[in-house]
């Protein structure tokens, strides 16, 4: 009897954490079109001014910040400048659709 409550305890547990994990998720996902919203403008900006689309110099600093935010969350830094370099290698990416959306738009 004593096993059954404990293993009915483990699942109300389960459940609040899968609950919390969910929770989670939907607002990394909401933090991510936030930021690619404000990356796209960032685009649209650099491709009506000629600018390149990927700027190293502030990616560097980026990964430098990102390496000190991770540790300060105990966040393994690897995992966290992956996920950067995933992020802004897709940036980048509309990045140049943009520009080259905006060239032909000037072309045209």
């Amino acid at each position: 009897m004593n096993e059954e409550k404990d293993m009915a305890d483990a699942r109300v547990i389960l459940a609040g954490y899968r609950a919390s994990i969910d929770n989670i998720d939907a607002a990394l996902i909401h933090m991510l079109a936030e930021r690619f919203r404000c990356t796209k403008a960032v685009g649209v900006l650099k491709a009506e001014h000629g600018l390149p689309p990927a700027d190293p110099a502030r990616e560097q600093q980026q990964i430098a910040r990102l390496r000190q935010l991770p540790k300060d969350a105990n966040l393994d830094p690897d995992f966290a400048v992956k996920f950067l370099n995933f992020v802004v290698r897709e940036v980048i990416r509309h990045h140049e659709q943009i520009a080259a959306s905006n060239g032909a738009a000037k072309a045209g």
